[in-house]
């Protein structure tokens, strides 16, 4: 259906976005494209549609149905555009308009291609909701996009791509950002459509465990190249080139039920905890108008001193508003927040500030959270400025200090945050947190965006500067595998609830409660041999 043969994309860079790229794409077929942040896996797809950035240039051929896309004009190009290929995007929240309800977009997409009865589109709209398994899609149609959970939203961007039934699907790390269940939910969906229409689907990951549940082949890509192809269970099995056995070896995998762990000690009761919620109740909305609901319910959990404790759950679980109610970024309705044993709500402005000042939150995204305008430096030494910590000697001394705890060159103290890798980025976020050395740091989901083996490295580096400085740590992830290596103890939660709590080689081994179970068993498991089982358990216990 696609021949994508010696594609090279080029920019005003001393090296090609995708240098040597030839892929062939077979009717009905899933195709996962894999490899590292700036491989050219996105860069190839956008290709196809003529979606490449402004100054690129792209050679080589590029066929569909016998037919040269390459070069062809924008008219032209619309023609093939969400008709017969479309392509659903990383980040579903922005690709849909915020300010338009989930029906008029979808009606938009239906009759930029020739559907021009108001009430066709709208029946249409319904049918599409329905075919991507959205509740209520009557309903749904007059929602807004952040009135959706983030699986909903992934589900109104595929109803958008298969809107005008295409027949080759682009679907751009499409489950990244989700929940594991939400997750195992979208990859049954693609599975059940790619059946239903027989649509070809080329999958943009870095998650090897999707590859592994759902893909027919695999490509390579390494620095713009094709550096290994194959049929999946061959390919996981006997790897030839060692950088896709360094991919496969960075993979993060669960411990099985059968697995025997070590369980670690939990600390001694009378150490002050770093952090303690006592029966924490946090509301969102105004409850004189009726509109409030409880993000937080009713919830008590410490974490001692040089302890890491993982949070997770599904999203709307509260993962992250506890953490937040942490670092004293949302009001707290009922419960006190003790950090190092003082109510921070009741100490004294000064005390207030000095507790916080011991406190640090590295966030999901550093590439929203690190100031364009700074410079790496400066932004790292910015908490040290705003707390007047030593001389301007000593904080530049600091800064490079810090630079080297996180393994980046001195030098990178002058770059700015776009001239950064994505794990470039996180490394100096972490530093930044490090700067005041605190004694409880909130984590929340700082791997999610990263490739398997920058996420692999910047863990190693987590764990080594954890033990090494000794603070607390907060871990949100909704990565199940990276909480089980970087954590001693996990609390599960569920509708702003601690539901199960405990030891990680415990609760992961040997869950008390369905739900610790069916987060467990939604997670995709980097073995094609095993495709599907744990995802038929997640349904056996949904029933």
């Amino acid at each position: 259906m696609l021949a994508i043969e010696h594609l090279a994309i080029s920019f005003a860079q001393p090296r090609p976005a995708v240098e040597d790229v030839s892929v062939v794409l077979e009717r009905g077929e899933i195709l996962a494209l894999v490899g590292e942040s700036g491989s050219g896996k996105s860069m190839t797809a956008r290709a196809v549609l003529g979606l490449l950035p402004p100054g690129a240039r792209a050679t080589g051929s590029i066929r569909y149905d016998d037919r040269e896309l390459l070069g062809l004009d924008e008219r032209a190009l619309d023609q093939v555009r969400g008709a017969r290929i479309a392509m659903v995007f990383q980040e579903p929240q922005t690709a849909l308009n915020p300010v338009r309800t989930i029906g008029w977009q979808l009606r938009e997409a239906l009759r930029a291609h020739g559907l021009r009865s108001r009430k066709a589109a709208r029946e249409r709209a319904i049918e599409l909701l329905r075919a991507v398994e959205i509740p209520e899609p009557e309903r749904r149609l007059d929602s807004y996009p952040h009135q959706l959970s983030g699986g909903q939203k992934q589900r109104v961007v595929l109803a958008l791509a298969l809107a005008n039934e295409p027949e080759v699907l682009l679907a751009d790390e499409p489950t990244t950002a989700l929940d594991v269940t939400v997750q195992a939910e979208i990859l049954r969906l693609l599975d059940r459509i790619r059946e239903r229409t027989g649509t070809a689907i080329v999958l943009i990951t870095h998650n090897m465990g999707v590859v592994a549940e759902i893909a027919d082949r695999v490509v390579v890509l390494q620095a713009g190249k094709v550096v290994e192809e194959g049929e999946t269970r061959a390919l996981f099995a006997h790897p030839r080139e060692p950088y896709t056995k360094t991919l496969l070896a960075s993979v993060l995998r669960l411990p099985e039920p059968a697995d025997v762990l070590p369980v670690v000690a939990a600390p001694a009761a009378e150490t002050t905890p770093a952090v303690e919620f006592r029966n924490v109740h946090v509301r969102y909305g105004s409850r004189r108008r009726g509109r409030a609901f409880p993000a937080i319910s009713d919830v008590s959990l410490q974490v001692a001193p040089g302890e890491v404790v993982g949070l997770v759950g599904e999203s709307g679980s509260g993962k992250t508003t506890l953490g937040r109610l942490a670092a004293g970024l949302v009001p707290l309705a009922e419960g006190q927040v003790l950090l190092r044993g003082t109510d921070v709500l009741a100490a004294p402005r000064a005390e207030r500030r000095s507790l916080r000042r011991g406190l640090a939150f590295v966030h999901q995204d550093p590439e929203a959270s690190l100031d364009p305008r700074f410079t790496v430096g400066a932004s790292i030494r910015e908490p040290l400025d705003i707390h007047q910590v030593g001389t301007p000697e000593e904080r530049d001394a600091r800064v490079a200090e810090l630079l080297d705890a996180v393994q980046l060159p001195a030098s990178y103290a002058g770059r700015r945050p776009r001239e950064l890798s994505g794990g470039q980025r996180q490394r100096v976020a972490l530093a930044r947190a490090l700067a005041l050395e605190p004694t409880l740091l909130v984590a929340d989901e700082p791997t999610s965006a990263l490739d398997v083996s920058v996420q692999a490295r910047v863990l190693e580096l987590f764990r080594d500067l954890q033990e090494r400085l000794g603070f607390a740590c907060l871990f949100i992830s909704h990565d199940l595998a990276v909480i089980h290596q970087v954590a001693d103890r996990v609390a599960v939660l569920r509708a702003g609830q601690v539901v199960e709590e405990g030891p990680v080689g415990a609760v992961f081994t040997r869950p008390r409660e369905d739900y610790t179970r069916r987060l467990l068993d939604a997670v995709p498991v980097p073995d094609p041999n095993r495709r599907g089982r744990r995802v038929r358990r997640v349904r056996e216990l949904a029933s």
